[in-house]
């Protein structure tokens, strides 16, 4: 079954409608004064959770008792986690820091992005990309493509994203500086958005899950902000440069792409737009990088920083005075996809093909009676996403507000008609 970081607290939600009107991929609906998720849908971008007035929609992340099932820890820092903190611009101060809240060792995913970038730029070079290629990096948008933009999987660039790289980098090094077996070996990541996490549960780009859990950014914000001021001297433990840490905002990824035919768009909405383009062979680029949060990571859902301020802020940093290209380093079989992504048919009607048009041609005659006026007051987004519930038995043409009210004029026209001729 497939695990959805997103989830709803129930007992907090108002049936608003804000979340079904703002869900790109019409995942939510609102029934019995209630929001509901339908799980085929959701691509676990959390623009539920930045919409919802009331915080009913949570990011499910671990907790940090989860290390005590490990002999040795490591935590992993995404890029724009570093932007998180007012007047800290030296990254080993961070990473000092999380060592000193109980972990182990450190692992910059920035590190990992620059593995990735090399890999990617090589593959290019090499002419073995599709073309536009399509960025692999963020979870939400591979969801997306495989929910509206099936016929754009093959674009999709197939490396493993930073993340998981850097992940299995870290196992490596710790099970050889250790001595521990794998299994002895936690490693967790520093999720900016509820995507990474359910990325993390399912692994479905691999054979099996290469790191222990994750942690939100807003939650290790709080354990890491009273210990900064502590430290005088940090370790020395930065090791990626700019270039990596730059992932961490939108247009990062692409500014080590060897072309200069290249799209980046941040923002679910954006990148729609872009993939209908695409879609539609209206796109002239070698390469397309796009990310469902504005700004790129900096502005997921789980973070505490206005996602410029903190992308300014990144830009800034004292990074590792060593910091090399990991060129030459690394072995191109272990950033690929071991699984394919499958289309996820959610728009399909039925199997049968004679059923599915005439459940079509029903959807089209109760949308032709509807209003047209997409207010959300039924609790779907749209009069057409409301046609297409009540064919698939998920609700009724009489939940539409507008058409009830016309039901009582009339009536009450009738019954005043009678009056009159009594």
């Amino acid at each position: 079954m497939y695990f959805h970081s997103v989830t709803l607290d129930s007992e907090k939600c108002r049936g608003c409608t804000n979340c079904v009107k703002g869900c790109p991929t019409e995942a939510i609906r609102v029934r019995d004064g209630k929001a509901r998720i339908i799980k085929e849908r959701c691509i676990d971008c959390g623009e539920c959770i930045r919409i919802c007035p009331y915080h009913a929609k949570i990011s499910t992340t671990d907790s940090l008792d989860i290390t005590k099932d490990y002999k040795y820890n490591i935590i992993m820092t995404p890029p724009s986690f570093y932007g998180q903190f007012k007047g800290v611009t030296d990254v080993n101060l961070i990473l000092t820091a999380l060592k000193r809240i109980g972990f182990d060792n450190v692992y910059e995913v920035a590190r990992g992005a620059e593995y990735i970038t090399a890999v990617t730029a090589q593959l290019m070079n090499m002419g073995k990309l599709p073309r536009p290629a399509i960025s692999s990096a963020c979870p939400v948008i591979n969801h997306l493509i495989s929910i509206k933009f099936p016929e754009l999987i093959d674009n999709i660039v197939r490396l493993i994203s930073p993340m998981e790289f850097a992940a299995m980098q870290a196992r490596k090094e710790a099970v050889s500086v250790t001595g521990l077996r794998n299994e002895d070996i936690g490693v967790f990541f520093i999720t900016p958005c509820p995507a990474k996490m359910t990325n993390i549960r399912t692994y479905m780009f691999l054979d099996e899950p290469v790191l222990s859990g994750a942690f939100s950014v807003n939650d290790m914000y709080a354990k890491l902000l009273p210990v900064l001021s502590t430290i005088e001297k940090p370790e020395k433990l930065a090791r990626a440069s700019i270039q990596g840490i730059s992932w961490g905002r939108g247009g990062g990824e692409s500014a080590g792409v060897p072309t200069p035919k290249v799209i980046h768009a941040d923002g679910i909405g954006n990148a729609v737009k872009v993939l209908e383009q695409m879609e539609n062979n209206d796109i002239d680029a070698d390469f397309v990088e796009l990310g469902s949060c504005p700004g790129g990571c900096v502005g997921g859902p789980l973070n505490i920083e206005n996602p410029f301020v903190a992308a300014s802020r990144m830009e800034n940093m004292i990074v590792a005075d060593d910091a090399a290209s990991p060129v030459g380093e690394f072995d191109i079989s272990e950033m690929l996809w071991k699984h394919d992504l499958e289309p996820i048919p959610v728009m399909k009607l039925d199997d049968d093909f004679s059923v599915a048009m005439a459940k079509m041609q029903e959807i089209e005659r109760i949308y032709e009676e509807l209003p047209k006026l997409d207010c959300g007051a039924c609790g779907a987004p749209s009069c057409r996403a409301k046609a297409e519930d009540v064919v698939r038995g998920y609700g009724k043409e009489e939940d539409c507000i507008v058409k009830m009210r016309e039901r009582i004029l009339t009536l009450n026209d009738n019954n005043d008609g009678k009056e009159e001729q009594r």
